[in-house]
């Protein structure tokens, strides 16, 4: 039997999908692409906006109507928050909550032996035990880089946010379990490892190390690849994290650092854990201590009572800061959040109208640290070949792209950035570049 998978939303759900295909190929499913006949589609959905929902039920209409006799699967976000919703969707045979979508296979079993929607997920999920299932994903065939899940679910209580409905309680992976998991992907070819979770920064294992246990110990192991933190709330980028990606550069220094608002007023009544001077000190702590940093932000435009002296609040604390790039999202209304419940909301129009604005300041903010890096030395790893532009590409440890004339898929390099053209780097390889000896050491033990 054939089986496909459709992915939205965060990196947490891509790594999820990898575990579900890892899944089927045991029970017997040759996987394919998605959009070609199958006899299992599998749409893994996230719910952060409105306009995520409906794309989501864009693709579960394209399932059916490619395969019109498959087994539709939805699970991810979506499928816990408004299972409803989906059922109503003719043609959908299964709906799983992010609590029972590790064991799809056999779920899905049960759904071939009926010819009714089948519901399985868990209500409420801050209440519930959840299994913790660690997977890795690459988003190249060459094994470039993987994605090492660490944690999932959160504790906070943002106003507008649906995360801890829709994924749970904070749980993380067992310490000891992370240099086995770290030495297969090494073994497996991966270069570099991005270390994921829903909060990432609440890493907690339940032995009580933290996230900066984490970083030490993979300094420590001395393997054959770098490793790169995705986002970690400004409240948790302790000051002896920065010191450790400063000290060795088996750790890449790129932060992404959620701001979402740089207005006093909203971020309270957002219910963020920090303030703007925190925020600000953060971001000049990380630049002070490593100048050549790539430092992004998630930003939420339209938030209920954002007054146009609010954003421009936001866009001039940001305007003043040394960030590299945005994430600029627009406020959508989310049911089970205390936000959705307000009446002061701000037009769409208006919403749409500051999210181009600040994506106009990420632009121009992610040029000029682009351009910062011309003459200096980067290690990249090298990803693949991109036709349109006749050059190998891949991303340097500060997270620029970068486009190489000769290379091979895979390897790292040290290279001389000479020029900057249209927000990518290009780049040459010195005579002589040998084997990078500060990331590789002791050999991986299979």
């Amino acid at each position: 039997m054939k089986a496909a998978i459709y992915t939205f939303g965060c990196k947490q759900n891509y790594v999820e999908s990898s575990s579900i295909a890892d899944q089927l190929e045991r029970y017997g499913y040759e996987l394919v692409p998605f959009g070609e006949a199958a006899d299992v589609v599998v749409v893994n959905t996230c719910t952060v906006t409105e306009t995520a929902d409906r794309e989501c039920r864009k693709i579960v209409h394209r399932a059916l109507h490619r395969s019109p006799d498959a087994v539709v699967v939805v699970t991810g976000c979506y499928a816990q928050l408004q299972p409803q919703e989906i059922t109503a969707i003719d043609g959908v045979r299964l709906v799983v909550g992010n609590a029972e979508k590790h064991h799809l296979p056999r779920l899905i079993e049960r759904a071939l032996g009926s010819t009714e929607p089948l519901i399985v997920h868990t209500p409420d999920l801050r209440s519930a035990d959840l299994e913790f299932v660690p997977a890795a994903f690459s988003e190249h065939d060459s094994r470039t880089r993987a994605f090492l899940k660490l944690q999932d679910g959160c504790d906070y209580s943002c106003s507008f946010c649906t995360i801890p409905h829709a994924r749970g309680k904070s749980r993380s992976m067992p310490f000891e379990d992370i240099p086995s998991h770290v030495q297969r992907l090494v073994k497996a070819g991966y270069r570099e490892i991005v270390l994921t979770g829903i909060n990432l920064g609440e890493y907690r294992s339940p032995t009580g190390e933290r996230l900066l246990d984490v970083l030490r110990l993979l300094v420590g192991m001395k393997v054959a690849c770098r490793f790169r933190m995705s986002s970690v709330e400004p409240n948790r980028m302790h000051p002896d994290i920065v010191a450790v990606v400063s000290e060795h550069p088996s750790i890449c220094p790129h932060f992404h650092l959620p701001l979402q608002s740089g207005s006093p007023e909203v971020l309270r009544a957002m219910r963020r854990r920090y303030n703007r001077e925190l925020y600000a000190e953060r971001v000049h702590m990380i630049k002070e201590r490593i100048p050549h940093a790539c430092i992004g932000a998630d930003v939420l435009t339209g938030f209920p009572g954002e007054t146009d002296e609010h954003f421009e609040e936001t866009y001039r604390f940001i305007e003043s800061l040394p960030l590299s790039y945005l994430h600029v999202f627009t406020y959508s209304e989310r049911e089970l959040t205390d936000a959705a419940q307000r009446t002061d909301r701000v037009p769409y129009r208006v919403r749409k109208e500051r999210t181009a604005r600040l994506r106009a300041l990420s632009d121009a903010k992610r040029e000029a640290f682009y351009h910062a890096n011309v003459g200096t030395e980067r290690t990249v790893l090298v990803e693949c070949y991109d036709a349109t532009i006749g050059a190998w590409t891949g991303y340097t440890e500060n997270y620029c792209r970068v486009a190489l004339p000769a290379a091979t898929d895979g390897e790292l390099m040290n290279v001389a950035i000479t020029r900057c053209e249209s927000m990518l780097l290009w780049a040459e390889a010195p005579d002589s570049n040998e084997q990078l000896s500060r990331y590789v050491a002791l050999p991986v033990v299979a």
